[in-house]
């Protein structure tokens, strides 16, 4: 017979944060399962500065995958870099997997490839697409950056709106900074990507980059935008969060990431995606830390959450 405290302690080492909290009858538990639960779903919006009872080790590493929820808030969380946001991002996807949780995990890839190319863009801008820390260049003199409705610029209408609006979202309320976020950014990282390397009417808009480092930028760039497209990412229409039918098999989304690995392996830097790195969808941190052009690795945050949560309920019942 296992005791409670053995079926507690599976729960947290499964990551099982919701149903523990809901079996926890300790405030403290309860906040840090709600504090591992938040981060499991990926909605991380203030979660950091409310949970009081976790340690700050724990807060700080969330924080640095959050973006700032106000233009002038310090630190500047994953506007600073994208890499811990990623690291975490891909812990999801393997705890997801493990737990055979695909539709999550398939939003989860979905999400990474909508701000990937923002991690292709950090080494040359410093940050990771901080609105508040454009380059001047990207607007200069014979930049198409922003401008609504020019014909001869490569971006889609909402990518132009979305373009002029982080020009100027800086000076907004919070709540536009908010609103932004929520439904303008990941364009903008799309722009980025477009502009540098697949614009077929180049403009001055990425004349701030150094001509020895563009070549490079452009080449992971054009893998970041080819990753949204694969066959793996493509299969977010077919898993519709909430929903009960749709959800992939693991099977599907096995022969959707190799078929996905053929495809980006044709480019020096998306072969990365090829290497067996031991990961269930072996490449994908690989492929990642090529986009970036710095190593991108599983965080292990949320085991760091389980193993604390495990600490707390051996000294409850102990």
């Amino acid at each position: 017979m296992h005791s409670v405290q053995d079926v507690l302690v599976t729960l947290a080492r499964r990551h099982a944060f919701a149903d523990l909290e809901a079996l926890a009858d300790d405030p403290e538990i309860e906040a840090v399962c709600e504090f591992g639960q938040r981060l499991l779903s990926l909605d991380a919006e203030d979660f950091a500065v409310e949970a009081r009872q976790v340690p700050p080790a724990l807060r700080r590493r969330a924080r640095a995958c959050t973006m700032p929820q106000t233009p002038r808030e310090q630190p500047r969380g994953a506007l600073e870099s994208l890499r811990p946001a990623y690291g975490l991002l891909l812990e999801v996807i393997e705890v997801r997997w493990h737990r055979r949780e695909l539709s999550p995990m398939v939003a989860a890839l979905h999400i990474a490839s909508e701000y990937l190319p923002l991690l292709a863009f950090e080494p040359a801008l410093g940050h990771a697409g901080d609105p508040a820390r454009w380059p001047a260049g990207l607007t200069a003199p014979g930049s198409r950056f922003g401008v609504i409705g020019d014909r001869e610029c490569d971006h889609t209408k909402p990518e132009q709106s979305a373009a002029n609006r982080t020009l100027r979202v800086a000076g907004e309320p919070a709540e536009g900074w908010r609103a932004y976020f929520d439904r303008q950014h990941s364009q903008v990282a799309g722009a980025l990507a477009t502009c540098v390397a697949d614009c077929r009417n180049p403009c001055a808009a990425m004349d701030w980059v150094a001509p020895d480092r563009r070549d490079d930028l452009a080449l992971r760039s054009r893998v970041a935008l080819a990753f949204a497209d694969t066959p793996l990412v493509r299969l977010r229409h077919a898993a519709p969060v909430g929903h009960g039918f749709g959800v992939p098999s693991p099977e599907e989304v096995l022969d959707a990431w190799q078929r996905s690995r053929l495809v980006l392996g044709k480019t020096e830097v998306g072969r990365a995606a090829t290497e067996e790195d031991g990961f269930p969808l072996p490449g994908l941190p690989s492929l990642f830390s090529a986009v970036s052009a710095a190593p991108v690795a599983p965080s292990t945050l949320l085991a760091d959450i389980a193993a604390h949560l495990e600490t707390l309920l051996r000294a409850r019942t102990g």
